[in-house]
């Protein structure tokens, strides 16, 4: 009898790795925006058609984030706030860092151009997917990507998210990983590498279903900084352009998600009978 609790048991612990979806990737990297703009559209067309900035969700279709629309207030050499696309323009994002914050770099003839206020060698390095902005997080490689209800703290899932980086050198550095509700992982996927600066790389990750709460990019291996350049050939100094992602919605079961839901409700029924008559032992007098 206990063999059987043990069994059951075990089951219990497994169930939530049985629906997963399987992921679909769309990877190019090459000198010019041209060398993956077919990649790029292919993955706007697998996510659906492009919806407005808008609160709410439209259930279906693609949000994207070019950076273009932030206004000077919020761009190099000021900051920008975490919170800007799902409350300034709310487009169901917030994004977060382990490090000091976010930057957005300025149009010409506001500021230097392409992150040359931090450092003056970084126009050199880096260039644009869509003119004029590109986007980097400050004191880390690191951006966390949550999803939410457009302009509502209602926790949003989507089917999937792209990125356009620009200077990937060094292969299986930059990054996307995937996270469910749960906060389990999806998965890792490296972001393909090209030659030369202000090349272009794009990776984009579809689940096919509303599954992912959140990303984790990992954008080079060094943090952008004054005197932080390209000249040892073990740095990568990766920025981004272009964010495109299945539009938020609330999580809604699939038939692999209730067939798992049923094997747990009558797992536990099962496991709830077994103890029921579990014999007892008694001490003898």
């Amino acid at each position: 009898m206990n063999v059987t609790l043990i069994s059951v048991a075990t089951a219990l612990l497994v169930l939530p790795s049985i629906a997963r979806a399987i992921p679909v990737l769309f990877s190019s990297a090459g000198a010019n925006a041209a060398a993956i703009q077919s990649t790029v559209d292919a993955f706007r067309t697998d996510l659906g058609s492009l919806n407005s900035n808008v609160a709410g969700s439209f259930g279906s279709g693609r949000r994207e984030i070019n950076w273009d629309g932030v206004p000077d207030a919020f761009s190099a050499p000021n900051n920008l706030p975490g919170t800007f696309f799902n409350v300034n323009s709310p487009r169901g994002v917030v994004l977060s860092t382990p490090g000091t914050g976010f930057q957005v770099s300025a149009n010409s003839g506001v500021a230097p151009i392409e992150f040359g206020n931090i450092d003056p060698s970084y126009p050199a390095l880096f260039a644009p997917f869509s003119l004029q902005r590109l986007f980097t997080p400050l004191g880390s490689n690191i951006t966390d990507v949550t999803f939410f209800i457009a302009g509502s703290a209602t926790a949003g899932l989507t089917t999937g998210f792209g990125a356009v980086f620009s200077d990937v050198n060094l292969a299986n550095v930059s990054s996307l990983q995937f996270f469910d509700p749960l906060n389990n992982s999806l998965g890792t996927f490296f972001v393909p590498n090209a030659a030369g600066n202000q090349s272009f790389s794009f990776l984009g990750v579809s689940f096919g279903d509303a599954i992912v709460s959140r990303v984790r990019i990992t954008s080079g291996n060094q943090v952008l900084a004054a005197g932080s350049t390209a000249g040892n050939p073990l740095n990568d100094l990766v920025v981004m352009d272009d964010f495109i992602y299945g539009e938020t919605r609330l999580g809604v079961a699939t038939p692999d998600t209730a067939s798992t839901s049923a094997l747990f409700v009558s797992s536990l029924g099962l496991l709830l009978i077994v103890s029921r008559f579990r014999p007892t032992h008694r001490q003898g007098t």
